[in-house]
């Protein structure tokens, strides 16, 4: 009788899972990716099986897509980041973007090229900072119209037609949005503004974050207020003030009018959604200066918080600020995690920020209480002149930290008398302390700097965290990456502030790290009960160092350079996904990456796949013809940008 059940509610279950099933977050069909988080969710959770731990190490190359980037003419193109998009897999076909914001729809079978959409911000010049890098699109659809949004490099928001591949005529200038405007100030400089994460469409509300280079010597960034336009027409809805101007709530933690002048406290990173709820839930950056604050005095509301907004009115709903008056570039740096959660018997709707602090803040996502209580305690204070730190900051009681937080001795790596005395001998030059222990100015007693501890490219980071609808366990990649900062006076006349960051990445014995290991960690964390369920170290990190081979040691996690931006992790019904470089695991000079899969409920190692390429995106995955596909983007800064996309052999 009670398999009899099971094949009825199956049945009934399979029957309201059609074409037009929605999900509680974004329209999500299985085997189809709609959003760059796989649904507005952030779940990142492929509902398949097909690819298992008996066949995953049987995995091979299906097909390559080689960006359209490399046959733009030598004299318009300049140099490109690391080729991070996330593909779409829509109706039975694909859809992704390249580093300079081209986007075409392939056969996800073949990689066939079926149409192609040029926005030519290459003709613009090469942004200001950076190398160039578009991470990503958004699709949406009412029902009956379907659109691919952009936002490009050269400050647009296009519309375009999934079908077709050309720009709608009926939004904005013929397609275009010009997104130069719609910011409230005018008196910064606008070159210092660009777009690489896709924006976000809920209702007929299409929302844009932006992504701010910080002048390291100059105040003139631009705030990063985040705006809505019309899904149809593109006609501008509203703007959210990320630093709150005169008359409006919390203007006063900015003191002294530092709202008029603060730039950046943007949101750079990927956003989530309800769509049933209607609100869209920023993670909002650190505003500008990001190590010395004081030109911006008081506590800086919404820079470093979750701020959820009704996406058709831009109207605050809730927030929490993670880090007041930020000084340790902690931003919030990955997409929120929505899902239904029951934590003692009581059924939640809830959001789960993971953060650089090492922190999980869950949230009822519909009003912002906190599901655990989250305490302000007592932090140590700056002596920088001008500075003046919060006295408390906010510490979540629960779930507990999944990644080291501040500095001590006990720290220290020790694998021998030898290492332990180097480290104890060097750490003295250092301030040690707990999490949020400011900066210092290099030289003030004798210290070289603080120890962040994890550092601003640590903790989690870009990549984010993954949620398992099924089982409501969430899954965080994160990276210890301790870094040595400090505050030095800019040579006369060449910098608005008195104060610019210096920075030590690498600092520790023998060329080792400083603390101990694991240097970077996969953690699981039952949301519906707080618990880790497990936590293993990623990466075989420097077990091989010659002052440690002898000791046979276990994996200690990759002492990775650029982990802030790389992959992330991709759920499936049965595994963890991800990826180790081979740099750091084989070989310093080695190119490719390894394809690796561990078991998602305990986090065992389960089989690896060598991959020539360097790969550097999330990896997703879909079922097209009956075959489940993982797709991960690659290379970039070789002129060798390719989408890899692997299957079990036919």
């Amino acid at each position: 009788m009670k398999r009899l059940v099971a094949v009825c509610l199956c049945s009934l279950l399979l029957l309201s899972c059609g074409a037009e099933t929605e999900d509680m977050a974004g329209a999500n069909i299985v085997g189809e990716w709609r959003h760059a988080g796989g649904n507005h969710a952030s779940a990142k959770y492929a509902a398949l099986d097909q690819i298992d731990a008996s066949n995953f190490a049987e995995l091979q190359i299906a097909w390559r897509y080689r960006s359209d980037d490399l046959t733009i003419p030598a004299e318009l193109s300049y140099p490109t980041s690391d080729y991070r998009a996330v593909p779409l897999v829509i109706n039975g076909i694909m859809y992704t973007n390249t580093n300079h914001g081209q986007v075409v729809a392939l056969d996800p079978g073949s990689g066939e090229q079926l149409w192609r959409f040029d926005p030519e911000s290459y003709l613009l010049g090469p942004p200001l900072f950076s190398r160039v890098q578009t991470r990503g699109i958004e699709y949406w659809t009412d029902g009956e119209i379907e659109r691919i949004f952009l936002a490009t490099l050269g400050k647009q928001l296009v519309s375009i037609d999934i079908e077709t591949g050309a720009p709608d005529p009926n939004f904005g200038d013929r397609g275009f949005v010009d997104l130069k405007n719609d910011l409230g100030r005018l008196e910064f400089e606008i070159n210092n503004i660009t777009h690489g994460a896709p924006p976000i469409a809920v209702g007929t509300s299409v929302i844009v974050g932006s992504k701010i280079y910080d002048y390291t010597m100059l105040n003139r960034s631009p705030p990063g207020h985040v705006r809505a336009y019309d899904t149809y027409t593109g006609e501008f809805k509203w703007r959210f003030n990320t630093i709150p101007q005169a008359g409006e709530a919390f203007n006063e933690t900015w003191e002294d009018d530092s709202s008029q002048i603060a730039g950046n406290t943007n949101v750079w990173t990927f956003m989530s959604a309800d769509d049933e709820a209607g609100l869209v839930y920023l993670p909002v950056s650190t505003p500008t200066n990001d190590y010395w604050g004081g030109k911006r005095l008081g506590d800086n509301v919404y820079a470093e918080s979750l701020v959820a907004l009704n996406a058709q009115t831009g109207e605050r709903v809730w927030h929490f600020q993670t880090v007041h008056h930020g000084l340790w570039d902690y931003d919030i740096a990955s997409a929120p995690n929505l899902v239904d959660i029951v934590v003692d018997g009581k059924a939640i709707k809830a959001v789960a920020q993971v953060s650089k602090t090492g922190f999980t803040y869950v949230f009822d996502r519909l009003t912002g209480e906190p599901v655990w209580p989250i305490e302000e305690l007592p932090v140590p204070p700056s002596n920088v002149a001008g500075e003046r730190t919060s006295p408390t900051q906010p510490h979540p009681t629960w779930p507990l930290p999944f990644e080291r937080q501040g500095m001590t001795e006990d720290d220290l790596i020790d694998f021998t008398p030898e290492i332990a005395a180097q480290a104890r001998v060097l750490a003295a030059e250092f301030v040690l302390g707990p999490i949020f222990t400011p900066p210092i100015v290099q030289g003030s007693n004798g210290k070289r700097a603080t120890i962040f501890l994890p550092g601003a490219g640590g903790g989690a980071n870009f990549p984010g965290a993954n949620i398992d609808p099924e089982t409501n366990i969430l899954y965080i990649p994160s990276h210890t990456r301790p870094y040595a900062m400090s505050l030095v006076e800019p040579p006369a006349g060449t910098s608005d502030w008195p104060y610019v960051i210096s920075v030590q990445r690498n600092v520790g014995p023998m060329g080792l790290p400083l603390v101990k290991p694991p240097y970077r960690r996969i953690t699981a964390i039952d949301l519906n009960t707080g618990e880790h369920v497990w936590q293993v170290a990623f990466g075989k990190g420097p077990a091989n160092h010659p002052a440690l081979a002898h000791l046979n040691l276990p994996p200690l996690g990759s002492v990775f350079s650029d982990v802030s931006a790389e992959g992330g992790l991709l759920i499936t019904q049965t595994l963890l996904i991800s990826y180790l470089a081979q740099k750091d695991e084989i070989d310093p000079d080695a190119h490719g990456s390894i394809l690796v899969a561990h078991d998602k409920m305990t986090g065992a190692l389960i089989a690896e796949v060598m991959v020539e390429q360097r790969l550097h995106g999330p990896p997703m995955s879909y079922m097209h013809e009956g075959r489940q596909y993982i797709a991960v983007a690659g290379g970039g800064r070789d002129k060798d940008d390719e989408l890899l996309v692997f299957a079990l052999p036919e």
